[in-house]
């Protein structure tokens, strides 16, 4: 991307989405397009089209996604798949009938099958059933996956899909109803180091292993792709290719939710217990991306799981103190 190029970074002020934005402008670039949902909704095909005509943006990040963990997927499945499907259409064929010359779609480790070997390879796409706790928001992004290879294949563009890992930093949601779990733990555990409570209740067993990623690392794994050059990914766009044009997002290492939530609490300070409620669900037992194809290119994550709770701890009570004094 050259430096006066004109970025539009669909989801703005999305976790990732943010963070792209900031990787961005610590680069040097300046051109960089963005609306609010109330500026412009993605899910309405007129007025993307009226954006992207007038906008005529040169690259394209698709981060914006209607997104929540597993309390929020089982109660919202029909709005899952459907509002993502829609973003996803409207943006790759706008992004196409433009001309932009690149874009990157962004999904979720979710695509990948439940009981698939880990660590996770992009190989293993479509090769077994789909965790029921999330299959409408993953069989969304894969359709996305595949919309932009079918682009590639029949039109020539060069469209990416980034698979990240479970994300977290600043600009999380965190609402207990429909946040994931990282943001979720760290809401509980802050509320009762500060309501002196005894005790956390954690969801499901403990045991499930995750693999976490700072967004801003992320992003900068993101802004990386779209700056390689063109031969640094010709396999992936090759028209005989056998496989889509996807990539994994992570840094390689995971740990159990039981794990994550002590280190969440040593960083708090928090000196309860923790309870483990076995009648919720656990998701999918295990999901490790595979990151040797990102590494091969030059990519590795450089924030520490403690040092990035310890960034996203500061930032979540920097915006407690910010709403406090505004109320």
């Amino acid at each position: 991307m050259q430096a006066d190029a004109k970025i539009y970074v669909a989801g703005h002020r999305g976790l990732v989405g943010s963070a792209i934005v900031r990787r961005l402008e610590a680069n040097g670039y300046a051109n960089i397009l963005s609306k609010t949902h109330a500026e412009l909704d993605l899910t309405d095909q007129r007025a993307v089209r009226a954006f992207f005509q007038e906008s005529r943006p040169d690259f394209v990040f698709l981060a914006a996604a209607k997104v929540g963990g597993i309390l929020a997927n089982n109660t919202y499945p029909a709005q899952f798949i459907a509002e993502n499907l829609s973003i996803q259409h409207n943006v790759i064929d706008e992004a196409w009938r433009c001309g932009v010359k690149r874009l990157l779609f962004l999904g979720s480790s979710c695509i990948y099958p439940r009981d698939c070997p880990q660590p996770i390879r992009e190989e293993y796409l479509l090769t077994g059933p789909l965790e029921l706790t999330n299959r409408p928001y993953a069989l969304a992004k894969i359709a996305g996956v595949e919309m932009c290879w079918a682009y590639n294949r029949q039109y020539g563009t060069r469209y990416l899909c980034a698979m990240p890992t479970n994300l977290y930093g600043p600009d999380d949601r965190y609402d207990l109803q429909n946040s994931h779990v990282l943001p979720a733990l760290l809401q509980k555990i802050d509320a009762a180091k500060r309501g002196n409570d005894s005790e956390v209740v954690v969801w499901g067993t403990g045991k499930p292993r995750r693999e976490f990623l700072y967004s801003d690392d992320a992003a900068d794994a993101c802004v990386f792709l779209m700056n390689l050059q063109q031969d640094g990914l010709d396999t992936l766009f090759a028209p005989e290719s056998c496989e889509p044009p996807l990539i994994n997002i992570g840094c390689g290492k995971d740990q159990t939710i039981a794990e994550l939530a002590e280190l969440i609490k040593d960083v708090v300070g928090y000196h309860g217990q923790f309870r483990f409620d076995v009648s919720k669900p656990d998701g999918t037992l295990r999901k490790l991306l595979d990151v040797t194809r990102l590494e091969g290119l030059g990519w590795r994550a450089k924030t520490s799981l403690r040092n990035g709770i310890k960034l996203a701890y500061a930032d979540f009570r920097a915006r407690q103190k910010s709403a406090s004094v505004l109320s």
